[in-house]
């Protein structure tokens, strides 16, 4: 059999959760011993690189060049499996080609943009709406990376649930650990001028992140704590301009990095006072996994997959509830009790995922096609 994988958001070079996903689930499928008959192609815009080029023995790379910036995967991709079909076509993160002979496998995040509209801009609701609902008609398998995005995909689109499958998202074990090095920690704190206490978010800042009443809540849960930073990692998305004035008036305590390292993040989890994810809707949320992996208690919204993904090692505020998040920061903030709580709980919760069993589960679902 062979398996075809769209490799194009993890090759890319600056990677949020969906291509992060990609990355780490290519390589460990890549550690998997294959069954006699099996083989991988990995597609790609452009030539992998880094870990992504390792290609072990029943790996191939194809390049499918396609010079202007959008529509790969709807024509290139599409011209390539129409015409050299691979046994099974697994897109992790995107979409499905629209001409393609192969059996199609694909995993859908989450239906944000279907239960949130306003927080996406028209065109991307438009496409993404165009994108899953393609989907739903054309896979053979739906992927999911959390029950509440499967119960929410049988909701909407009327998918029989026999044709989702929920496999859960891993963590870098060897990033995201208890810090050993704190000497490096220290150093990077001051090569970006970041003074402890701080409470850290990581994830894109737009507004279905729910960044405005993040910043609103933890100015008013701080007014007597004026050394207590909030440290914000991620770049700008739909929405910043509603709270960025919020930021640059506040420079001072509110602490903007739009990219760093993944090493460098593991140094910011390891150094907070606690992480908080305040978002209206996740399909999953990775960070959430690497914080407690990294002893940082988590502070976040009781919505969506949230709850599924952080069980007790969490505690948790309704995201629209401002009060309740200025309660919950000023809680987490002065509770120190409250806080090796669920760092214990962390470390706990986080043993049952890993990017091994996401790459084993879903070989078997590729194999099975």
């Amino acid at each position: 059999m062979l398996i075809g994988i769209d490799a194009s958001r993890a090759n890319l070079a600056r990677k949020t959760g969906v291509e992060w996903y990609s990355y780490y689930l290519i390589n460990e499928l890549k550690k998997i011993p294959l069954l006699r008959g099996d083989n991988f192609v990995l597609y790609s815009p452009t030539k992998l690189s880094g870990e992504l080029a390792i290609l072990p023995t029943g790996w191939k790379s194809e390049v499918l060049s396609w010079p202007p910036k959008y529509l790969w995967t709807q024509i290139r991709l599409s011209a390539e499996t129409f015409f050299h079909p691979p046994d099974t076509l697994f897109v992790p993160a995107h979409a499905l080609p629209i001409f393609s002979r192969a059996k199609n496998i694909i995993t859908l995040h989450d239906l944000g943009f279907e239960k949130f509209p306003e927080l996406y801009s028209f065109w991307h609701r438009i496409y993404l709406r165009f994108v899953y609902r393609f989907a739903a008609r054309h896979a053979k398998i739906i992927i999911t990376p959390s029950e509440f995005t499967k119960k929410e995909l049988i909701d909407l689109y009327k998918i029989k649930p026999d044709l989702i499958k929920v496999v859960y998202l891993g963590y870098d074990k060897n990033l995201f650990h208890p810090l050993m090095d704190h000497e490096a920690m220290k150093k990077f704190l001051t090569e970006r001028q970041i003074s402890e206490p701080y409470l850290l978010y990581i994830g894109r800042l737009e507004k279905k992140k729910n960044i405005k009443n993040l910043i609103e809540a933890f100015l008013e849960a701080s007014t007597e704590n004026e050394k207590l930073k909030l440290v914000l990692v991620g770049g700008p998305g739909y929405g910043y301009e509603e709270f960025s004035e919020l930021i640059l008036r506040h420079q001072n305590r509110i602490i903007h990095l739009p990219h760093l390292t993944p090493k460098e993040i593991s140094y910011l989890y390891s150094g907070a006072l606690s992480f908080i994810f305040p978002s209206w809707y996740e399909g999953f949320g990775l960070p959430l996994l690497e914080a407690m992996a990294c002893g940082c208690p988590v502070l976040a919204s009781s919505t969506s997959s949230i709850p599924e993904v952080a069980g007790e090692a969490a505690a948790y505020f309704r995201p629209g509830d401002k009060i309740g998040m200025v309660t919950a920061i000023k809680k987490i903030v002065t509770d120190s009790h409250l806080r090796q709580e669920l760092i214990g709980r962390g470390w706990v919760r986080v043993k049952s995922f890993s990017w091994q069993r996401c790459a084993k589960e879903t070989y078997q679902i590729l194999i099975a096609s």
